[in-house]
């Protein structure tokens, strides 16, 4: 009644709306349910699921939030939704990993169903910021959750109080399957009883020391009889949490001095063997090791390999038998998946440690590189660095794009086909078709470079200098592809990972790649804005099209000023046509392959426009920005004086760059001004 005082009433209604449906008291009871031992059989043989190992658990995790396929170079790929973190809108999703997060779900599969996986560690490898802590903890938020849903439900079991009656309760420290609770010579009797034909219940392994002792100390009680015995055992609903230290475990290695192998399996409670007389009595025991208390879930192990030899003994018999080994005390049963990961340095002091050689067999590893394709490595900056969460300053077109385009660059190996830059590969990978390149061709190029995506520039890197270019004074407004490209040269001067100076070289040389595609890229975008004229476009086409159908069908074309029947004009179509590297003796194909297009577009009822054909479009562009440019003298951009007419122009293009190409007013006057600079010098190289 106190605590009701602290609120008042006219407050509980208030607080009632906020919180809205988060406390629904049908929810809570449903976590927090408590029945007896044949509650749960009862429970068992509607839903066997509730029985099922680690490995079953966490593979249905995964595929409960469902999966899509598609093809990429001739193979299925199985695309899982759960590593899009669906529990915090994204925060941690992990993109363009499909193939190697297939490969860990296998995994999972084989484990579940017990064909030799469940006795391995899962190792993930890979460079430093690769994602391997980040699919750790999806894993392990996932498990949290999944442990709260119905299909995921899963029961522990408490002791009543031995000493003081009916008055307490005392948990299983490790969180056990009820089940385990039924000796071993009527185990048979009960899986025959709660399996079906749909799923086979299984019971294995023993209670843990603590629940022996109460298990004995109630037998002795009540003479052998083990039923009476569940009378005082209290099933209740088991939510995993890590915070809690619920079924989910993370180890650490500390330097080796510091290392204790009682942080894995749990020590002794000096201060209860004044009450139970010996060390050796599992109720003078905290069984709070990471194994312990990981049981049921999950445990991972940051940075594996640095673990002390001594560790290894816990681990090859935690993975291989699923058995731990307390102080003073048998060995004892766990289920848990042991997942831990480690970078490429100390992966390959594995490989040359011959202590290590029992490790390395029951060691499953898994890959985990950078990402390789654009569009995904974009993703990751996207998340954070946008002009929705960015406030106070304005993020360019391109400036992500580019600063992603060089991170994934520094991954390629160097293609091994003379006619084939290393910017091309990236644009194949991202899914841009090159002539002379199919499928076939791009999945050979990837088998041939074994190691890319295990080398190259890390993700955080460029996060950080991302954040340098948006808190640096210099930037008033907005920030752009340059600010970002020059931090991230100034960075390599004193990148610890760059371990040659030949290194930081090529990664200079990269830069100057992104440099020299960026302004071709805002060249072709300042082009687009001059001659996204709508009327001058559509009266270009128009006259285009009138001229090519005339060509076609072998027919004059009336001058529309002097009403005279002309030759169809060639000059004009030919000057629209090499815009878009239409070769003279291409040009009656592409002028069919036009007249078809409208023809069938006519048939299903539909009209021809500039924008119908894309080819056709960039090439009316083109032109048209040919026709206009002089017209705007871009170049007087770089200037002091501009004319009112010319400026009048310039403005318009702005406006269109900020309307069309998302710019606001100072970055679309940066770029003006750096694309005026490329006119003045006479560099209009034109590039498809």
């Amino acid at each position: 009644m106190e605590k009701e005082k602290l609120i008042p009433a006219t407050k509980k209604g208030k607080i009632k709306s906020i919180v809205g449906q988060i406390q629904e008291a049908d929810l809570y009871r449903e976590l927090h349910w408590e029945g007896t031992f044949e509650d749960y059989l009862d429970i068992i043989k509607e839903n066997p699921t509730v029985t099922r190992s680690a490995f079953e658990r966490i593979y249905d995790m995964i595929l409960s939030h469902g999966t899509k396929t598609y093809e990429e170079y001739r193979e299925k790929i199985t695309h899982y939704h759960f590593f899009d973190d669906p529990f915090e809108d994204g925060k941690d999703a992990v993109y363009g990993l499909d193939r190697q997060l297939m490969k860990i779900v296998n995994l999972f599969k084989s484990a579940a169903n017990k064909y030799g996986t469940e006795k391995r560690v899962f190792l993930l490898h890979g460079p430093v910021g690769s994602a391997k802590s980040t699919i750790v903890r999806l894993l392990k938020k996932g498990l949290e959750a999944y442990s709260k849903t119905a299909e995921g439900a899963l029961y522990t079991f408490s002791w009543r109080g031995i000493e003081n009656e009916r008055d307490e309760w005392v948990d299983c420290p490790m969180h056990e399957d009820p089940l385990r609770l039924i000796p071993e010579n009527f185990r048979l009797q009960f899986i025959d009883h709660l399996s079906s034909d749909g799923a086979k219940v299984v019971i294995e392994g023993d209670l843990c020391p603590f629940c022996r002792q109460n298990f004995r100390e109630f037998l002795k009680k009540y003479e052998g009889d083990w039923i009476k015995v569940l009378e005082d055992v209290k099933v209740r609903r088991l939510m995993l949490s890590e915070k809690d230290r619920v079924g989910i475990g993370t180890f650490q290695p500390k330097d080796e001095k510091n290392q204790d192998s009682t942080e894995l399996t749990g020590d002794i409670n000096y201060r209860k063997i004044a009450i139970y007389g010996s060390d050796s009595d599992p109720r003078a025991f905290n069984f709070d090791g990471e194994f312990n208390i990981a049981n049921r879930g999950i445990i991972e192990f940051i940075e594996v390999l640095k673990l002390d030899v001594a560790f290894l003994y816990d681990l090859l018999s935690a993975s291989q038998e699923h058995k731990i080994k307390p102080k003073k005390f048998a060995q004892t049963d766990i289920d848990e998946v042991i997942i831990g990961h480690t970078n490429e340095p100390e992966y390959r002091k594995l490989q040359s440690n011959e202590f290590m050689e029992a490790l390395r067999d029951r060691t499953v590893k898994i890959d985990v590189p950078y990402i390789t394709r654009l569009e995904d490595e974009i993703k990751i900056y996207q998340k954070d660095f946008n002009n929705e969460k960015v406030l106070g300053k304005h993020i360019a077109p391109h400036t992500i794009e580019m600063a992603a385009m060089w991170a994934v660059l520094t991954r390629l190996e160097e293609p091994k086909k003379a006619n084939l830059t290393l910017l091309q590969k990236l644009k194949l990978y991202n899914g841009k078709s090159l002539p002379g390149y199919t499928e076939d061709n791009i999945k050979e190029l990837r088998s041939e470079s074994a190691r890319e995506g295990l080398e190259g520039i890390s993700p955080r890197y460029i996060q950080d200098k991302i954040s340098n270019a948006l808190v640096n004074e210099t930037a008033k407004n907005s920030i752009n592809p340059f600010m970002v490209l020059n931090e991230l040269e100034d960075g390599l001067k004193h990148h610890s990972l760059i371990t040659n100076e030949d290194q930081r070289k090529r990664y200079r040389e990269l830069l100057s790649v992104v440099k020299e595609e960026y302004s071709d890229i805002v060249k072709n975008e300042v082009q687009r804005a001059i001659a996204a004229d709508e009327e001058a476009l559509k009266r270009l086409c128009g006259n285009y099209i009138d001229n090519v159908k005339a060509y076609t069908q072998k027919q004059r074309v009336k001058n529309p000023y002097t009403g005279a029947d002309e030759e169809p004009d060639e000059r004009l179509m030919r000057s629209i046509e090499l815009k878009i590297d239409i070769p003279e003796s291409r040009k009656d194909d592409f002028r069919r392959e036009i007249m078809n297009y409208i023809g069938a577009l006519a048939l299903e009822g539909k009209s021809f426009d500039y924008r119908s054909n894309e080819r056709l479009q960039k090439a009316l562009e083109l032109k048209l920005f040919e026709d206009q440019k002089d017209s705007i003298k871009l170049t007087t951009l770089i200037s002091n004086v501009v004319d009112k007419e010319t400026q009048e122009k310039i403005d318009v293009v702005k406006s269109r760059m900020i309307k069309y190409f998302g710019y606001n007013d100072e970055s679309a006057t940066d770029v003006l001004n750096y694309v005026a600079s490329i006119f003045a010098r006479g560099d209009v190289k034109e590039k498809n």
